[in-house]
């Protein structure tokens, strides 16, 4: 058997390979407008940092006053939601001890996040490329 290069973002496992990114938007608790530059590039080092410990690769990240965008690829052994709690729990925890002061003026509580989250899986071609793929496979007599 020939070995083709898949190209970047595929996880190859033994007996898988895999090329899982999901879009996740996180929002601030209240919608309060409290991200900084500097708490979004804190927050971007931490997510990081976070996500490589769950063997994930966060690939995109930018956000504005009250939210967060990324791109995150991750390996088939990790759930969305479980990627997402321990994405949210971590930044939302370091940034309140890091930022303290600043966070203290516009929340309350040990809450940086809303509770809610959006997630949505992120391909390399859209639904239509995909279909017209399927479409045209050679399928047998």
């Amino acid at each position: 058997m020939v070995k083709r290069p898949l190209g970047p973002g595929f996880t190859h496992a033994r007996s898988s390979v895999t090329n899982l990114q999901a879009h996740v938007i996180f929002v601030v608790k209240y919608r309060r407008k409290v991200l900084t530059s500097r708490i979004l590039n804190d927050c971007h080092a931490i997510m990081t940092e976070t996500a490589s410990g769950l063997g994930c690769q966060v690939r995109e990240f930018n956000g504005e006053a009250d939210h967060v965008h990324l791109i995150v690829q991750y390996p088939p052994t990790v759930a969305v939601a479980d990627l997402v709690r321990t994405l949210k729990g971590t930044s939302s925890r370091r940034l309140r001890e890091q930022h303290a002061a600043h966070l203290r003026r516009y929340l309350w509580g040990d809450h940086l996040w809303s509770p809610s989250y959006f997630a949505a899986s992120a391909g390399g071609v859209t639904l239509d490329v995909l279909k017209r793929y399927i479409d045209g496979q050679a399928r047998p007599d």
